[in-house]
């Protein structure tokens, strides 16, 4: 096919899966060792934080550029999580957190308004999805109360449409694309256009000169 040794493509492409459930009642939102996925799409850019925006939008799951941000994360999470939590503030999202994130992000100077978990009272994260006021979910559970959080959080969650996200390293990417999305709106270009650009070597310059 003359293609060369080591094509180095001067681009980032990210996959991802379209879950179906959304579309059925009561059926388990969580992943495990069966196959879910009813199909799978890809966003390419110049830059990561673009290329992940265009998968998610694809999949008809959009991140939000603006609202309020729901963070719960375990123990192990709370250092990690701060820049997250942190970026987050920095692009205008009110943060809302569970007692033990709330009292990490205070100490670090990163406001938020402390929430209840689902199964310690009101108001809690349910209430303020309803409320229209959580438009992105952080949730890192550990132990038997939290994934019982997890589990009626992360239904609610797909039920209006609201991004759950439930790895610090999924969080980061979502942060990237949001920024990305806010500061540059993504541009289209045909598939032929990155292949062309893979086989003959040409730069990141030549890739966002036509975006």
């Amino acid at each position: 096919m003359d293609l060369p040794d080591d094509p180095i493509p001067p681009h980032v492409s990210v996959k991802e899966v379209k879950f179906p459930f959304a579309r059925f009642d009561h059926i388990s939102c969580f992943l495990g060792p069966e196959m879910r996925s009813t199909g799978e799409v890809m966003g390419i850019a110049d830059e990561f934080g673009e290329a992940f925006a265009k998968a998610q939008a694809a999949v008809q799951e959009p991140l939000p550029l603006e609202g309020g941000a729901f963070i719960s994360v375990n123990d192990r999470d709370k250092e990690r999580v701060l820049p997250i939590a942190r970026e987050l503030h920095k692009l205008g999202f009110s943060i809302w957190a569970t007692s033990g994130t709330h009292r990490a992000l205070t100490a670090e100077g990163i406001p938020s308004t402390q929430l209840s978990k689902v199964n310690e009272g009101r108001p809690n994260v349910l209430d303020q999805m309803k409320n229209g006021l959580v438009h992105l979910i952080v949730n890192t559970p550990l132990g038997k109360e939290s994934h019982y959080d997890e589990r009626v959080v992360g239904e609610e969650a797909y039920r209006r449409g609201i991004p759950n996200i439930t790895t610090l390293s999924g969080a980061w990417a979502a942060v990237k694309a949001i920024d990305s999305a806010r500061h540059s709106p993504p541009g289209v270009r045909p598939l032929q256009h990155y292949h062309d650009l893979a086989l003959t070597g040409a730069g990141q310059g030549a890739a966002s000169a036509d975006r």
